[in-house]
């Protein structure tokens, strides 16, 4: 043996041998003695650096298509609004109506007011990918092409959405993105110039194929869009899962894209919206900055609500952050419709660039606090806002009703102060509240949108000493849990 193997404190003398009960003898009788040189500590850290690096690169290798690679932030910080083709024309869609409809958005104000995507959805392709493997828009319907089409909605200072499927087909069997979601991702970003998709949930692979699950389904995509941005340049497609509420999104699909459907589709009925409030009463807490619940494209307009119903259709979606998608044949849209969509008080909550949390629930009024009602949903709701604390009231009986709250059962409300009142639907101030408010007669099936902004104290002696009674306390000890002070 060399010197210097000697010499490195890694060699040791020759031992003599011996017995099986003589060796453990002899190790318990040894010290344990550690020699520390250069040469030892540099080949200890270089084993234990490529220890390190060989199982961060099998762990990442295993693990990089399951694992959702970090969100790009550039869209979808608030609800984003626009129109969608879905519910006013389903697959009955070609290019001329696209151009008309976006011009209409423009036309009509609202683009002015915020509706700035205009959303092909399901049925604009071909049946079947072209030979090299691409989805192909329909000859017939889209003649001039989806990139000259994109193009005049840019032109007129508005955005494009496009449609797919996480599946082998969308809902109407035509070509789904599974197994081909960079390709597709790049198609419709890249090539066609969609600044949106809205990513379906139909025609799902058999376990034995996907291996993966809902969760791993989405991130594929959410990978995809986030590698051709990241290659292109572009900002990322904002990413709207379509899954229905399936496998509770509202944990998880923050981390894929910035919105995601909460609920079951959505038709053109009371019993409809109602039962889409009572489902989102229980998730509403989910929803802040560059991630909200979608609870599905509009119905005002298209014949099936009233308008003290469509009125509280659109207030409960815009005052909950849900995306804002008209879905009713604008050509023909009436002025009551219309000023529905074009509220600038409920839509600047939707909008709220300061607070992005929605209303939620305070007290279900007909039901027992946290029932799930599907026909009576929770009434009585309230938030944050950038200029004061939201309240919403939804009458969900058939005739009218006095609705009538403490103000302090919010969170948002403080003891001891008096607070402005703002009517979002009358655009009048309706005087203060001191304690409580009371909305008479609302209709059936109607709502009412407040603003309330902190007017300073409440009157000297207003009385009771606490407008919530229970646990109330004089600092002599005495409680009062009444109107009578009686101690307790």
């Amino acid at each position: 043996m060399s010197e210097s193997a000697k010499t490195s404190g890694l060699y040791q003398p020759e031992q003599p041998r011996l017995s099986g009960v003589e060796r453990r003898k002899h190790a318990l009788d040894t010290p344990f003695v550690v020699v520390l040189t250069p040469r030892s500590i540099l080949t200890a850290v270089f084993s234990l650096g490529a220890a390190a690096f060989l199982s961060y690169s099998c762990f990442t290798s295993k693990h990089a298509e399951q694992l959702p690679k970090p969100m790009l932030e550039e869209v979808g910080r608030l609800p984003f609004m626009g129109y969608n083709t879905w519910n006013a024309y389903h697959c009955d869609i070609n290019e001329t109506l696209i151009r008309e409809t976006a011009d209409n958005v423009v036309k009509l104000g609202l683009a002015d007011v915020g509706y700035n995507y205009v959303n092909i959805d399901d049925c604009y392709s071909e049946r079947n990918r072209s030979d090299s493997g691409d989805i192909v828009a329909n000859a017939k319907r889209f003649p001039s092409g989806m990139r000259n089409l994109t193009d005049y909605i840019h032109s007129l200072g508005l955005k494009a959405g496009i449609y797919g499927d996480s599946g082998w087909f969308t809902c109407a069997l035509y070509p789904g993105s599974f197994q081909n979601e960079e390709r597709d991702a790049r198609l419709f970003n890249v090539e066609w110039g969609f600044d949106l998709l809205k990513y379906d949930n139909c025609a799902v692979p058999f376990d034995e194929i996907i291996k993966e699950g809902m969760v791993g389904k989405f991130t594929r995509m959410a990978n995809a869009i986030r590698d051709v941005a990241s290659e292109s340049g572009r900002p990322p497609m904002l990413y709207s899962l379509c899954q229905w509420g399936r496998e509770e999104p509202w944990l998880w699909a923050r981390e894929l894209g910035q919105t995601w459907r909460s609920t079951t589709d959505i038709d053109d009925s009371w019993r409809s919206v109602a039962g889409i409030i009572n489902q989102n009463s229980f998730v509403a807490w989910a929803n802040n900055f560059y991630g909200y619940n979608d609870m599905d494209i509009l119905e005002v307009g298209n014949g099936g609500l009233n308008f003290e119903e469509s009125k509280t259709h659109f207030t409960a979606w815009a005052l909950m952050k849900s995306p804002l998608l008209i879905g009713t044949h604008l050509a023909s849209a009436t002025k009551e419709t219309l000023s529905i969509l074009k509220n600038k008080e409920i839509i600047a909550i939707n909008q709220d660039p300061v607070v992005g949390t929605a209303v939620t629930p305070f007290r279900w009024g007909i039901n027992p606090d946290w029932t799930y009602n599907s026909t009576h949903p929770a009434q009585y709701w309230s938030g944050k806002s950038e200029n004061g604390t939201i309240f919403m009231l939804i009458n969900v009986l058939s005739e009218s009703a006095d609705m009538s709250f403490n103000l302090t059962e919010s969170p948002w409300i403080r003891a001891g102060r008096q607070y402005a009142v703002r009517d979002l639907w009358t655009h009048t101030e309706n005087g203060t509240a001191i304690r409580s408010f009371t909305a008479r007669a609302v209709p059936p099936h109607g709502v009412v949108a407040l603003l309330l902004k902190d007017d300073g104290d409440e009157p000297e002696g207003t009385q009771p000493p606490c407008q919530r009674e229970e646990w109330c306390m004089d600092k002599n000890g005495t409680r009062l849990d009444d109107i009578g002070f009686e101690p307790w």
